[in-house]
């Protein structure tokens, strides 16, 4: 118990650090970064959407240097193949074949602008995503831990994109939206960017401080009460359910999965961590809920006509 306080301990320090080297290259975006952080330290993976300029790419870039993990980008295209993701198996010299692992096997894989690709590409994470493993003619492998999927998407232009399936949006532990930058926020953008100097970013944990830190999150308890709580957001979520809101009731037509409620407790858990707290409450929880409940809510035509935003929807089950 006394090794887990320390530990925790350790990571508010060390989450303090890891925001400050961040802030060498990434100006604001302060409540985007501590949730893909969250999700990094509770396991999970990110999707972020958000027009183009916002820095999503150089975000996942610079995170995975301070982190210092492996990290590659996968641009996702109309011709992308699920080979050019997982890797394929090539005849060798001496007729054998040999196995070519894709850029899936990394520790961080950023899936620029993921819905650019059709189904059968984008079903190639899926099984990554979920098992951390892929399978490839047959053989099982295993992937290198930690590992986390940062997936990036254009809100806007819908031509010629292919909209993720709900399986594969339910892997996301959050779905993050990143508005534009404050007039003081974009002034600091266009001094640092425009000049012939650059920061350097330094990486401050290995593979292994991360799964230690991961494992340390997963051990903290949880009263009862917070996860009773929990579990009745993501059921207030569900039009078919007793519990459901009127809001619920009249603009969504399919609600949040279990998978969820599992993604609210984690999520609450590093967010309590991260701030020094041994234990997570319902501010905590409802601190997380919209990134992760907004991807796992389908609105129907009425909510759509009437201008009613899941953002609404998600804080009026508070």
């Amino acid at each position: 118990m006394s090794d887990d306080v320390a530990a925790v301990e350790k990571l508010v320090k060390k989450h303090a650090e890891l925001k400050k080297e961040i802030s060498k290259v990434i100006i604001g975006q302060e409540k985007v970064i501590d949730q893909i952080l969250i999700a990094i330290f509770s396991g999970g993976h990110a999707l972020l959407i958000g027009v183009p300029g916002l820095a999503k790419t150089l975000m996942v870039n610079t995170i995975s240097q301070a982190l210092g993990l492996d990290f590659k980008r996968i641009q996702f295209t109309p011709d992308l193949m699920p080979s050019d993701v997982l890797g394929s198996e090539i005849l060798d010299e001496t007729r054998h074949f040999k196995f070519i692992k894709g850029p899936v096997f990394s520790n961080i894989i950023l899936a620029d602008e993921i819905n650019r690709t059709p189904p059968k590409t984008q079903a190639a994470l899926l099984e990554a995503m979920q098992e951390r493993a892929v399978t490839v003619a047959g053989h099982h492998y295993k992937l290198e831990l930690p590992y986390f999927v940062l997936a990036t998407q254009n809100p806007i232009e819908q031509e010629g994109t292919y909209p993720l399936p709900e399986a594969q949006l339910d892997r996301f532990m959050f779905a993050i939206e990143l508005q534009y930058p404050s007039f003081q926020e974009e002034v600091e953008v266009v001094k640092s960017t425009t000049g012939d100097t650059s920061n350097q970013v330094h990486p401050l944990f290995t593979a292994q401080d991360i799964v230690d830190f991961q494992h340390v999150i997963r051990r903290i308890p949880v009263a009862d009460n917070v996860i009773e709580y929990a579990v009745k957001i993501v059921g207030k979520t569900r039009p078919n359910s007793s519990a459901a809101t009127d809001l619920v009731k009249n603009y969504i037509d399919w609600g949040a999965g279990p998978r969820a409620s599992q993604n609210l407790i984690l999520a609450a858990k590093a967010n309590a961590a991260i701030q020094g707290k041994f234990s997570p409450d319902i501010e905590d929880v409802q601190a997380v809920a919209i990134g992760i409940l907004r991807h796992r809510m389908i609105k129907n035509y009425k909510a759509e006509a009437e201008g009613i935003s899941i953002e609404q929807i998600i804080s009026n089950l508070f």
